[in-house]
């Protein structure tokens, strides 16, 4: 298998370490996928999202799935007996109220619908909710990932009762704020990871240290999306573009005065390509194209046969864990922890 480029089908090859894990707001499967590469046995996920489900189970085919809030899930009586055995318990507690980028404390508290088949949810809320879970469940060890933004200014009060409820049920908890480009991704992706592990099993503090070479936006480079208009804004800005441009924006500021357009930004090939989110737009300098699809599907690590179905392939990358950056933190654990 080639790194970064890979099928879903690779994946009977792999040799199985008999670890069994859970994934909850599981979106697409980025994470569970990562565990698959890493030869673990992905017993199922919870999610809320029918359409994100819909691909889940078509991708996945767990053999346990709950299509559901997590508050519902921890009020279940009829959990299967397996779920009690877990190594590992896998959760991204949806994490857009810790961004750095947006309203933040200003949407901290409040309930929002966040997308169409969504129960309104206060989302500081669900980080809690996910740890109940690991409180009923008690799995050996829980990784939870989340935006870098949860380690920044008075987010970090909310870190702090996170560690402390895990430590509460019976858990010791470590950060790891890691890069997903010195893990074999094309891409500049920055998150946090809370790994945490039983205290009565006496496992040792994780390390995690990763420095694999950075992979370049020309060496995933295929294809192309659609080409930008010449009467848009957009291109009339692009074609103004200096090379210390990283983005629309800052065109936009230059000329305009205008703080717009930051979300577009400008690929270059000489560099990693920055962190793929679901509502970015990513525009290649050096031709009035987006990137392509498949540009999207490498630059997040997917599977190249992964069938997106009817939905957006930047919004489900975009949402999910690259599937490599969880492998190797998932090698870690299995060598560190479960040798």
């Amino acid at each position: 298998m080639n790194s970064y480029r890979w099928y879903l089908s690779d994946l009977k090859n792999v040799e199985q370490n008999g670890l069994k894990v859970f994934s909850t707001f599981s979106c697409g499967g980025g994470s569970s996928m990562g565990y698959k590469l890493a030869g673990y046995n992905l017993l199922g996920n919870c999610e809320i999202d029918p359409q994100m489900m819909k691909i889940y189970r078509k991708n996945h085919n767990p053999k346990y799935s709950f299509l559901m809030d997590i508050r519902k899930f921890n009020k279940l009586d009829d959990l299967p007996e397996e779920l009690f055995d877990l190594d590992i318990f896998d959760g991204s507690p949806p994490c857009s109220v810790f961004s750095i980028s947006g309203e933040r404390e200003e949407v901290w508290g409040k309930e929002k619908a966040f997308r169409e088949g969504q129960a309104k949810q206060s989302l500081d809320d669900l980080f809690f909710e996910y740890l109940d879970a690991v409180n009923r469940l008690r799995p050996k060890t829980f990784v939870a990932e989340n935006v870098k933004g949860m380690i920044i200014g008075n987010a970090k009060g909310y870190v702090k009762l996170i560690i402390e409820k895990a430590k509460e049920i019976g858990y010791d908890v470590q950060l790891f704020v890691l890069n997903a480009a010195t893990m074999g991704v094309p891409q500049r992706r920055e998150r946090v990871f809370f790994i945490g592990r039983r205290k009565d099993l006496k496992l040792p503090p994780l390390k995690l240290h990763f420095n694999e070479r950075p992979i370049l936006y020309k060496e995933i480079r295929s294809g192309r999306g659609s080409r930008l208009k010449e009467n848009t804004k957009t291109y009339k800005r692009w074609v103004k573009r200096k090379p210390s441009d990283t983005d629309i924006g800052q065109i936009t500021r230059r000329l305009e005065g205008k703080e717009t357009g930051f979300n577009t930004v400008l690929i270059k090939n000489s560099l990693v390509p920055p962190t793929l989110a679901s509502g970015s737009i990513f525009l290649r300098y050096d031709e009035p194209y987006y990137i392509s699809r498949q540009d999207v599907i490498l630059i997040q690590s997917f599977p190249l046969d992964y069938d997106f179905m009817d939905a957006s392939v930047q919004y489900v990358c975009g949402m999910s864990v690259p599937p490599l950056m969880m492998k190797k933190i998932a090698e870690q654990i299995h060598k560190q922890w479960f040798l």
